[in-house]
C-alpha cells in the first residue's frame, strides 16, 4: 500500500478546490525567486493545470502534491520535475505557503514522505534540488534529510538587478 501519510501531514493530489491556494502560491511576487516565476498566472490558466494534474507522471514528467494537515487544511506544495524514468532521477521542489505554518517540521516530514515513494515506488536511484545560497532553511531541511551539496552555480540565477547563486543538492538511493 502507498503511504503519503505522516504524523502530522499527509500528502494528497491536486483537487479543483485548490484554485485559490494555487493561485495565491503563483501570484506571490516574494516567492517568485524560489519558483523562477516571471509573470503572474490567471485563474484561469490555473483551472487548466487542475484539469489536467491527473496526468500520469510517466507522461508529464512531474508530479505536484499538496501537503495537508489532519483538519485536510492545504499548507503548502511539494512537487517531483523533470522526471527522468530512463535515468531514475528527478528534481524535488517544496514550499510550506504560509509563515506561521513554517519551523514546524512540515517541510521535514512532507520532504521524507516524498523521499520514500520516490525511491520505493517510482524506482529512482536519485533525487536533487537547486537552493539559492541565500535560502539558510532549505539548505538545512534538504541537508537533514541526507542531500549532499555537490555544487555552486556562481551567478546562476538574476533576481532584482544582481545575480545570486545557486547550490545542487543531491541525494542517491543506495
Amino acid at each position: 500500500m502507498i503511504t503519503l501519510k505522516g504524523e502530522h501531514i499527509f500528502l494528497r493530489a491536486l483537487e479543483p478546490e485548490d484554485l485559490d491556494f494555487i493561485y495565491a502560491i503563483e501570484n506571490d511576487e516574494s516567492i517568485w525567486e524560489i519558483s523562477n516565476t516571471q509573470t503572474p498566472y490567471s485563474r484561469y490558466l490555473i483551472k487548466q493545470y487542475l484539469e489536467h494534474a491527473h496526468k500520469d507522471i510517466y507522461e508529464v514528467k512531474q508530479l505536484r502534491l499538496v501537503i495537508s494537515n489532519y483538519k485536510n487544511r492545504a499548507l503548502g506544495l511539494i512537487d517531483l520535475f523533470d522526471f527522468d524514468f530512463k535515468n531514475k532521477r528527478a528534481g524535488v521542489g517544496i514550499l510550506i505557503k504560509d509563515k506561521i505554518n513554517r519551523d514546524k517540521g512540515y517541510g521535514q516530514e512532507a520532504l521524507q514522505l516524498l523521499i520514500n515513494y520516490s525511491f520505493s515506488h517510482l524506482g529512482l536511484h536519485q533525487l536533487y534540488c537547486n537552493i539559492s545560497e541565500e535560502n539558510k532553511a532549505s539548505v538545512k531541511l534538504f541537508a537533514h534529510n541526507g542531500f549532499t551539496q555537490i555544487g555552486l552555480k556562481k551567478d546562476w540565477n538574476y533576481v532584482k538587478g544582481s545575480f545570486k547563486n545557486e547550490y545542487l543538492f543531491q541525494l542517491i538511493n543506495n
